[in-house]
């Protein structure tokens, strides 16, 4: 695997392939970067990205994640690409310019607050209308459980595909996954 450092990088003659997540994307990346988060690198996104007659660069936060995007392209049989070295952490100390998002919420706040808006909720038509509302603040509690034992947030995927929580847009975005 071929590495690139940050002054040798030129983004007008390179396609840069941001691996990060959507929330990492959103906080800060290299401007004309196009984000593929690594768990959606499959086949046909790496022959869709590999048709561009431009050499390929891996970014990620550190090198880690566009070291393995670099193996599967590889893997895939779509040529070698390069890794930035040192991720996007080390083309900002090189001063390079990225873009930021302004002041947002991580999807980590949305998911509490969204947890804390339902449970009070539930409890209050609970006291309200009729005690079968407490199910609600039970199925939240469960699913809080379920994300913290496995990983896997559903609360968190839905929020993270809110037009919010999406590259280019305004509004609280997130700053974190949310396991």
């Amino acid at each position: 695997m071929k590495s690139i450092p940050p002054e040798q990088l030129d983004p007008d003659s390179m396609v840069i392939l941001d691996v990060r997540s959507p929330e990492e994307y959103v906080r800060v990346h290299i401007p004309g970067s196009v984000l593929h988060p690594l768990e959606e690198l499959d086949g046909a996104a790496l022959r869709a990205i590999v048709r561009d007659e431009r050499p390929v660069v891996l970014v990620c936060d550190r090198g880690a994640r566009a070291g393995e995007g670099a193996a599967r392209l590889q893997a895939a049989g779509l040529g070698e690409s390069m890794v930035l070295e040192g991720g996007i952490e080390e083309w900002e100390r090189a001063g390079r310019p990225v873009r930021r998002a302004g002041a947002r919420l991580s999807l980590e706040r949305q998911i509490r607050i969204g947890a804390g808006v339902i449970i009070l909720a539930g409890f209050a038509l609970a006291a309200a209308v009729n005690p079968a509302w407490l199910a609600l603040p039970a199925f939240v509690g469960a699913g809080l459980i379920f994300a913290g034992v496995t990983g896997f947030c559903g609360m968190g995927v839905i929020l993270a595909r809110m037009p919010w929580n999406r590259p280019g847009a305004s509004g609280p975005a997130c700053r974190q996954g949310c396991g």
